[in-house]
């Protein structure tokens, strides 16, 4: 067992002459079942395929995409484990300092874009090679999309990369597809027939039952059409329902998306999870520390995919679907056992789960032969009569691996979806996790308590949280535990107005909590608030929506879940103002904060709480000596 090839010396010493693919990654070359590359490098291996690895190559020189030469079937492309602007950039703009996913942690080592970079750097050096693009950044830019860091509506990224071909998904079976293709000699321009692909085309005549979307130009034009476009798209992401979509472009140019990829059964997730991965990073990146990014997953456990959870800021929806896909208890074990076994681990499996860790199942049984419901969620705004709430399984699993030799704890860090764990009328696992599973503190994402915010971001109503941190604490009592819940709450979500920020830090006062990080929400590609953000329509009712963009109400939002900072005062105090909520200014106990005192200093200025001074007639010798005089006088007699 070996890393698969990043250098030529590599490729020659493993016996491959010319690659069949040569995979393009914006992060630096991990091993791990974590990292999308490589499960895509080692799945194509298992099917016969060679593959090299070219890591964060240098953009602005052609020769750093040719160190392998012109491979045999098809450049691959993606950005890496993020989207390249999410990683490069904090929401307000200002650029991050670190890049987990780079030898050191180094940022800089990827450009802006990287996926969209680096098609065209293949396309300038080897213009008959085929390119397939995919990964998180193609995935959720497949159709066109909004861009929050130009704040501009883009084309489809399958057309800027000027790639052939678009895997869309988690991508292992689409991609051994594509590769069995171009092997047995179809042109990539006649790969139109894989599920999960996007390609592009001036000939629709042959598309079956397709549905044609508003054209880009009509989009860009109008934002409702957009709105109305994202919510076919969202409509379409079943493999069981999903039509063929077809966007229109200028100069008779058509993007088109297959329909989604069925759910890996069991025994197909056993099957890729079990893949010989060295489950660390290359060893040539040890002299820069390592890559940072292994230490969170390296000792985790990846126990399903997809979520019917629903969130509107999450755009799980769009890339790994709905439908939960799970690992059996045996492959996991397996894994477990292999990491016990490394001379580092030191008796915690730090996490079990995925999107969602107590997703075990399909929410209902008819989602495996019929697709999930288009128009009706599975857990919002209430869960369905249908959904089969059962925690026995992922109960199991961890009682297993609790009682692994070498292990002393298992942890779950990956977030407990609250509402359905409440809509459990066995609290049997409850009491379990309270138990066994928290490391001191247990992450949940509330996200907001006001009703109508939490409607706009897909999340249940604030009494379903409350109810589940009642059960929390008493359990906690009950088993003589201390334990915290740490709540993710998120400001200037689309529908969240100063009135609805100032409901929040009230209900943190009552609380008596006061969050170390808030999240200001981030408008990444393909999401339903995404769409609210930009269009200011609500695409599932097509009702406007209040969106807070200018940069200053953002500011006040954010800082009034962190009232209590001495370095947001002004900012809470002009929301408050603003609000029409001076009621909270003072020094009753359901105050946010006091008023600050003024007054003079010995050189007789005035002066606000912050020492900053207040604009007034300059004292004159007279009144400055006679301050002086009074403070003597008040320091003798003391």
């Amino acid at each position: 067992m070996s890393f698969l090839p990043i250098s030529k010396q590599e490729m020659e010493a493993q016996g491959i002459r010319q690659p069949d693919f040569v995979y393009v990654i914006g992060d630096a070359y991990v091993d791990h079942p974590s990292f999308g590359h490589a499960i895509i490098s080692r799945v194509l291996q298992a099917h016969g395929y060679s593959v090299c690895l070219i890591s964060q190559p240098d953009w602005k020189d052609e020769d750093s995409i040719a160190v392998f030469g012109r491979p045999r079937l098809a450049f691959l492309v993606s950005g890496g484990n993020m989207d390249s602007m999410v990683n490069h950039y904090f929401v307000s703009g200002k650029r991050r300092p670190t890049d987990a996913y780079t030898p050191g942690g180094e940022a800089g080592k990827r450009p802006d874009h990287a996926t969209t970079v680096y098609g065209n750097l293949i396309r300038r050096r080897y213009r008959d090679v085929p390119v397939i693009i995919g990964g998180i950044e193609a995935s959720l830019r497949r159709m066109a999309h909004y861009d929050y860091w130009s704040d501009s509506f883009k084309r489809s990224i399958l057309l800027d990369s000027q790639a052939d071909l678009l895997s869309y998904g988690m991508g292992e079976k689409s991609m051994v597809e594509i590769a069995e293709a171009l092997d047995n000699g179809i042109a990539v321009r006649d790969i139109t027939f894989i599920p999960g692909t996007v390609y592009r085309t001036k000939d629709v005549s042959g598309v079956y039952d397709g549905i044609t979307l508003p054209s880009y130009e009509e989009m860009k034009a109008e934002p409702e059409k957009y709105a109305e476009s994202f919510q076919t798209q969202y409509c379409n992401t079943d493999p069981f329902t999903g039509k063929t979509l077809i966007e229109p472009y200028p100069n008779g140019i058509y993007v088109v998306q297959n329909p989604p990829q069925p759910p890996l059964s069991t025994q197909e997730m056993d099957d890729i999870y079990d893949l010989p991965y060295m489950r660390t990073y290359h060893p040539s990146y040890e002299a820069a520390g390592g890559v940072p990014a292994i230490f969170e997953v390296k000792f985790s456990l990846v126990s399903n995919r997809g979520c019917f959870g629903g969130c509107n800021f999450c755009a799980l929806t769009f890339h790994q679907g709905r439908i939960v896909q799970t690992r059996s208890h045996e492959s996991l074990i397996r894994e477990a056992e292999g990491m016990i076994r490394e001379k580092d681990f030191k008796g915690y499996i730090h996490d079990v789960g995925g999107p969602t860790a107590n997703f075990r199942h399909p929410s209902c049984q008819k989602q495996l032969t019929q697709g999930v419901c288009k128009n009706r969620q599975c857990l919002f705004p209430s869960p369905c009569p249908n959904l089969e709430v059962d925690h026995s399984d992922y109960l199991t699993l961890l009682r297993k691996l609790r009682a692994l030799p070498g292990v002393k704890k298992v942890f779950i860090r990956s977030g407990i979806r609250f509402d359905y764990l409440m809509a459990d009328p066995d609290d049997t696992f409850f009491r379990e996790l309270v138990a066994h599973h928290v490391s001191g503190q247990l992450k949940v994402a509330p996200e907001h308590i006001s009703d109508a915010v939490l409607e706009k971001l897909g999340k249940p109503k604030k009494e379903v949280y409350e109810r589940f941190v009642e059960k929390y604490e008493k359990l906690n009592e009950q088993l003589g535990k201390k334990q915290f819940l740490v709540p993710y709450l998120m400001s200037s979500h689309p529908g969240s107005t100063l009135k609805e920020a100032i409901a929040l830090a009230e209900y943190l006062r009552d609380l008596g909590y006061m969050p170390e990080q808030v999240q200001d929400f981030y408008p990444t590609p393909s999401t339903v608030s995404t769409v609210m953000y930009y269009t200011g329509i609500d695409p599932r009712s097509m009702k406007k929506v209040y969106v807070c963009k200018n940069p200053h109400e953002k500011a006040m939002q954010r800082a009034l879940i962190q009232y209590r900072n001495p370095n947001n005062y002004d900012l809470v105090k002009e929301a408050l103002i603003k609000g029409g909520r001076e009621d909270l200014i003072g020094f009753d106990k359901k105050c946010l904060i006091r008023p600050r005192k003024t007054g003079r200093t010995l050189d007789g200025q005035k002066r606000d709480g912050k020492g900053k001074k207040v604009q007034g007639p300059r004292p004159t010798e007279k009144t400055k000596k006679k301050t002086i005089r009074n403070v003597h006088k008040k320091k003798q007699k003391g």
